[in-house]
């Protein structure tokens, strides 16, 4: 199994050597793809000096700043591991938790995997309370046109088997691609997993980016790639792009990916290690709770954590 972490980067040179090699760490053979989208800091100098140091990194340059779906889209045509993995460039999500991540994958019952920061992993700092109730509104808005069950729909940890994501088609440049691609999963019913993680938000102080416009288009995205949405927009003559749905439940079809996120010029290689045996736990041996998301509801255990 190889796995290919994507992480896009903008302005992110105080953490970006950081989180790199906390993910160098974790026991996986890997490929980290590093796209940098129009930063205006000294990101892009760190990433060379980031693909000369590991043979693993490979990295990839928008001219200007297009948004983090751009930025995605633009990894995921490039990754060449059998899992896909989402990694923001700063430090609030940990690398640690990818043991958890992966498990329900690699032992064939998930084709996608949300890391909630809601489910009680093994830590999370508690802050900034009306984040946490847009989060949980947006997951809940998100749930009703799904039939989803998620508690964290706007996570950055997210897990696709490289066949998935590659079928789906993203057309959100931004903060979008969350609720995008959690529409496009559920109709395509692929097999869901979410389970908790760890999380140390950062303020906009430390240099958070999303904000309140962001939330609003959730809104709008939620509404748009949903099945009632797709059916409004094919009455007004467009043609929706979507996902192609697995041909069974163990071996979901595969297909070309396609994108309009901006032409990345590239350099780097890919190498990795082993992956390490042992049942995978989190920092210190906690274990993380699992929970199976589909829509007939929810399977294994796991307590809210209401945190962050």
């Amino acid at each position: 199994m190889k796995l290919s972490v994507v992480m896009p980067v903008y302005n992110e040179e105080a953490t970006l050597a950081e989180i790199v090699a906390r993910v160098q760490k974790t026991p996986f053979e890997k490929e980290i793809l590093l796209v940098n989208d129009g930063s205006k800091d000294r990101s892009a100098e760190i990433m060379g000096g980031l693909a000369a140091q590991y043979e693993n990194v490979r990295c990839f340059h928008h001219a200007e700043n297009s948004g983090k779906g751009a930025a995605l889209s633009t990894g995921f045509q490039q990754v060449t591991g059998d899992i896909v993995l989402v990694q923001d460039a700063d430090l609030e999500y940990d690398p640690a938790d990818y043991g958890v991540l992966l498990r329900p994958i690699l032992e064939g019952k998930a084709d996608v995997v949300f890391g909630s920061r809601f489910l009680g992993g093994p830590y999370a700092r508690v802050h900034m309370y009306w984040h946490y109730v847009g989060n949980r509104t947006l997951t809940t808005i998100s749930n009703m046109f799904t039939n989803l069950n998620l508690t964290d729909m706007e996570t950055c940890y997210k897990v696709f088997r490289r066949e998935v994501i590659q079928s789906i088609t993203i057309e959100e440049d931004r903060f979008g691609f969350e609720p995008e691609v959690t529409a496009k999963v559920a109709q395509a019913h692929w097999r869901v997993y979410e389970l908790g993680i760890s999380y140390n938000g950062r303020t906009y102080d430390e240099g958070k980016k999303i904000g309140w416009r962001d939330g609003v288009r959730a809104v709008e995205c939620i509404l748009k790639y949903s099945r009632t949405g797709v059916r409004v927009r094919r009455l007004l003559g467009e043609q929706p792009a979507g996902s192609a749905p697995p041909a069974s439940s163990s071996s979901p079809a595969s297909s070309s990916p396609a994108s309009s996120a901006p032409a990345p010029s590239s350099s780097g290689a890919a190498a990795g290690s082993e992956p390490a045996d042992g049942e995978p736990v989190g920092p210190e041996g906690v274990s993380t709770a699992e929970r199976t998301v589909s829509n007939n509801g929810v399977h294994g255990d796991g307590s809210e954590r209401s945190a962050v």
